[in-house]
């Protein structure tokens, strides 16, 4: 049962919010204010539809009640009843999912971090294909997607590849996707046929704001360095690289891709951010002994939550049991959204069973 108190503060907050949004405050508030209004305007409006819809239900069964209607009328009203019935059970388990604790995360930005596991060459060309399926899923969803970081593959695809994925709820959407995902394939560099296992993890991380938290100068030690690898005359002739290790935490971020050291520097400040709010995250859910639903392995095969089998032409997630015959789809970004859809329904509905319980 809904408690109705907790629809009621919810309505009266959403009515404080458009109230103080239009006294003028100063921008960083607005920003704050607007981002709250935000998040609760499509559960408000859930709300107010279960309101009205439980009022319309009323008022059909006054009618039906009524011993001085016709029964042409009654049966009318009857038809409407049960529509609207229908409609209040729907709007119900709507706005108790609307009412589901919160990750406060969700409608952060995120990095994403895409990295070459068991399975050598095979396993860089896997991890490109993995990228390649956020880039056209992001571009979908109409994301930004800023590479920070790349180490390509000896063939092709990449050891690793670091970037920051950028737009509306962009870590609700993608933050199941971190673990371990395997392929099966035969790989072009195979002439026997023979079909192939590699792996490669997948990391989503929250992007941290000024306000999630605050990095003191005094914590950090920058290094500079000569960048190596591909960047014509460039490399090994300027300090451009950039190595910042926070020292209370330990975490290390390294940054050499763009030529200007104050770029360099800027990402790999966005990355240490990530990676520091994150570790937090895990902090403060150890305290309150919630493991983390998907953890990062080691890129072993056998630590996967996800397979991708080329010759069955299937997609399956093992922590859901979801099998999907259409691989190419998945694969190219294109229905990826369907999987990612089972998840978010699959832990809801974990979240409502435990609410039950």
């Amino acid at each position: 049962m809904l408690a109705r108190h907790k629809l009621d503060t919810l309505l009266d907050r959403f009515a404080e919010l458009e109230h103080l949004m239009s006294s003028s405050p100063d921008p960083a508030v607005y920003v704050k204010l607007s981002r709250e209004y935000a998040g609760l305007e499509p559960l408000v409006g859930r709300i107010r539809g279960l309101i009205k819809a439980e009022g319309d239900l009323a008022g059909a069964e006054a009618l039906i009640a009524d011993p001085q209607i016709d029964a042409e009328m009654r049966e009318l009203a009857e038809l409407e009843r049960d529509d609207l019935s229908e409609q209040v059970e729907k709007l119900l388990q709507d706005v108790r999912v609307g009412l589901l604790p919160k990750d406060e995360a969700d409608a952060n930005d995120a990095i994403l971090e895409v990295r070459a596991g068991t399975g050598g060459d095979e396993a860089a060309l896997f991890a490109g294909d993995l990228f390649r399926m956020y880039q056209r899923y992001a571009e979908l969803q109409g994301w930004k997607v800023e590479v920070l970081s790349a180490s390509e593959g000896e063939v092709g695809g990449f050891k690793e590849v670091i970037a920051s994925v950028s737009g509306d709820n962009v870590f609700a959407r993608l933050k199941f996707e971190s673990g371990v995902h395997r392929v099966q394939r035969v790989p072009a560099t195979e002439s026997g046929g023979r079909i192939h296992t590699s792996a490669a993890t997948v990391a989503v991380l929250p992007q941290a704001e000024n306000v999630d938290i605050d990095v003191a100068e005094s914590e950090l030690r920058i290094d500079t360095y000569r960048a190596s690898g591909a960047g014509g005359q460039h490399v090994n002739t300027t300090d451009s690289a950039v190595r910042i290790t926070h020292v209370p935490t330990g975490i290390v971020v390294a940054v050499q891709d763009e030529r200007s050291q104050h770029k360099n520097k800027a990402r790999a400040m966005q990355l240490l951010r990530a990676r520091i709010y994150d570790a937090e995250r895990e902090r403060a859910a150890s305290e309150r002994t919630e493991a983390r639903r998907l953890q990062v392995g080691s890129g072993d095969r056998s630590e996967r939550i996800r397979t991708y089998n080329f010759p069955q032409g299937r997609v399956t997630d093992h922590r859901i049991g979801l099998t999907l015959y259409k691989l190419e789809q998945i694969i190219a970004g294109e229905a990826l959204g369907d999987v990612i859809d089972a998840l978010i329904m699959d832990h809801q509905a974990g979240l409502l069973a435990s609410e039950d319980t």
